[in-house]
């Protein structure tokens, strides 16, 4: 089954967020914002930052409004702590959920940390489950820690969250920067699903939906470093479903295929 034309899923230049129209709705669309994620670091590591909050909450409604959007879509990971939220991070999502929720409908796709989230907050956000769902018949939408749905793959892309990729890039003189990055490239149907090639139909005829690996929009969630060796991905499925991709930064620079970076 040939496809018509290609849905875009255009990045915003500059930010970790995207823009995609569906249907009759121009959604934006960022993954992993870890709302709280002060709150996690210090009961976690014992690390004492500045909260962020703030500027996170500002952020997501400036782009809201400058992409002239209809929906923010959230890719998963909302939150930061596993678990029902409370104290300063419940006050941050219920901040942020309001601010967003006034001007726009908000949709969370539930990730490893949401599943608190989405039944504190099941009044006031529209949920997908874990396995992924498809908005507009056209844009798929999972977070990346299980197994999705096969039905998935009947989308022209599939946008997800999960890993928080990042490039380590080296000058000259031996200096280094890590970057938060992009990954684009053609889904493997088989690699996709659980139990292989099964369920999935027949790769050949179809043409495979392009795989978007959106990067944190939280600065301080960390992430995998795609091009240093000995990290491995956290999804299930990657690297085996995009065999082959490019890398872009933020601004839109296009770094080649991430596995030469």
């Amino acid at each position: 089954m040939a496809r018509g034309e290609p849905t875009t899923v255009e990045p915003v230049v500059g930010e970790p967020a995207a823009v995609a129209d569906l249907n009759d709705e121009r959604a934006l669309l960022v993954a992993d914002v870890h709302a709280g994620i002060e709150v996690g670091l210090r009961y976690e590591r014992g690390v004492e930052l500045d909260s962020r909050a703030d500027a996170r909450r500002e952020r997501l409604c400036g782009l809201v409004a400058e992409t002239a959007a209809d929906r923010l879509v959230v890719l998963g990971d909302l939150a930061h702590r596993i678990g029902a939220p409370d104290g300063d991070e419940r006050a941050e999502l219920e901040t942020l959920i309001r601010a967003v929720t006034d001007r726009v409908p908000m949709t969370l796709v539930e990730g490893n940390h949401d599943a608190g989230v989405a039944a504190a907050f099941a009044d006031d956000l529209d949920v997908i489950g874990a396995g992924g769902g498809v908005l507009g018949d056209t844009v798929a939408v999972c977070h990346g820690h299980t197994w999705p749905d096969p039905a998935l793959l009947d989308a022209d892309v599939v946008c997800m969250g999960h890993e928080h990729p990042q490039v380590r890039l080296e000058d000259a003189v031996g200096g280094s920067r890590v970057e938060r990055a992009w990954l684009r490239g053609e889904l493997d149907p088989a690699a996709f699903a659980e139990d292989g090639a099964d369920g999935v139909g027949d790769a050949s005829d179809t043409d495979p939906p392009e795989l978007v690996v959106f990067p944190a929009f939280n600065e301080r969630s960390g992430g995998t470093w795609v091009n240093v060796e000995g990290q491995s991905f956290l999804a299930p499925f990657l690297p085996a479903a995009l065999p082959a991709g490019d890398a872009y930064l933020l601004d839109g620079t296009r770094l080649g295929d991430y596995r030469r970076i």
